[in-house]
Parts: structure tokens; C-alpha cells; sequence
């Protein structure tokens, strides 16, 4: 069994005169990311291997929930950067066996992609939210059964979960919740 956990990075600022690549988080993006962290700590969603997106917003979001996270492995994945969800299933494909809980840390349209390609069943509330919105900041966390992570297939995952900072903030009673 292989968990991948889908992490879009947080909301991000458009300063003028910045490229795409460049763009730094803006302030919800550095609330929302450190509280994404904090909830994968507390329910124990602790990857072996972290691969983040080399775009300044994916490596924000990632320092900024990471400390949650005690340590662990991660490496900046230059192909993550604006891929569709075939070249992020292919990166998924050459992780290394020994990793049990792989986290991507990248952007949309792929994350949503790839959820929606590897995902055949699951939480259908969870998967209903994240085919209207793949927001800012959201984690999808979906299960795999497969012994190699080169056997991942499209339609064989399980949504285990998908969680936004909106849908934390209301849980907790927050009145903000502006999250996405």
C-alpha cells in the first residue's frame, strides 16, 4: 500500500514585474500554509519523501508547513513546475519503492488532474468537493494499492481525503474563513 498526498501550494502574490516562476505567497498563502502543516501532523499524515515544485510559491508553502512536519526527506522536482498530471504521474512512477507516503507540493491544473485521473473511489463527499474546486493551500491524500510505485494506474486510488483551508477554518469555528 502507497499513500500520495496532493498539496497545491498557497494563495501567491502577482507583484508587477515578477515572472510566474518567481512569485512569492502572498498573506493568506503564509497563514494557510503553516495551518495545512499543522493538520497533516495532527492526523499523522507524515510523508517519507517530499517533492516540491522548484516555483518560489511551492517552496514557500512547503518551508512554511514543514516545521509541523518534523523532519524528513525533500528535494525541490523541477518537472513538477506547471506540469500536467502526465508528467506528474510519471514522477510518481519513479519514486522509490522504499517511500511509503509520497507528498507533491505543485500547482493546478495538474494536481487536480492527476487526483482526478487516479482516483476510482473513496470518500464521494471529498471527491465531490475537489471536482467543483481544487483551491489554494488544498490537500488531496489518496491511497494507492500497489506494492511499487510503478504500478500506480489510473482509477485505482482511493480518496482518502480532501481538505482546504476553508473547510479547516469552518471546522474550528473561525469566522475568516477566506482559505480559498
Amino acid at each position: 500500500m502507497k499513500r500520495l498526498i496532493l498539496f497545491r501550494h498557497a494563495k501567491s502574490a502577482y507583484p508587477p514585474g515578477v515572472e510566474d516562476h518567481d512569485r512569492p505567497l502572498n498573506e493568506r498563502g503564509r497563514r494557510d500554509a503553516p495551518r495545512m502543516g499543522a493538520y497533516l501532523a495532527a492526523e499523522q499524515l507524515l510523508p517519507d519523501l517530499v517533492l516540491v515544485s522548484s516555483a518560489a510559491r511551492t517552496r514557500e508553502t512547503f518551508a512554511l508547513a514543514a516545521p509541523a512536519l518534523d523532519p524528513l526527506e525533500s528535494r525541490e522536482e523541477p518537472r513538477i513546475y506547471e506540469a500536467p498530471a502526465e508528467r506528474l504521474l510519471g514522477v510518481v512512477r519513479e519514486t522509490p519503492d522504499a517511500v511509503r507516503t509520497l507528498m507533491l507540493v505543485g500547482h493546478n491544473p495538474g494536481m487536480e488532474d492527476l487526483a482526478r485521473t487516479l482516483i476510482g473511489f473513496g470518500d464521494r463527499y471529498a471527491f465531490a468537493r475537489l471536482q467543483q474546486k481544487f483551491p489554494t493551500a488544498g490537500i488531496a491524500v489518496v491511497d494507492l494499492d500497489v506494492e511499487s510505485w510503478g504500478e500506480v494506474v489510473p482509477k485505482e486510488g482511493r480518496l482518502d481525503r480532501f481538505v482546504t483551508p476553508k473547510g479547516l477554518a469552518a471546522a474550528s469555528g473561525e469566522a475568516d474563513g477566506q482559505g480559498e
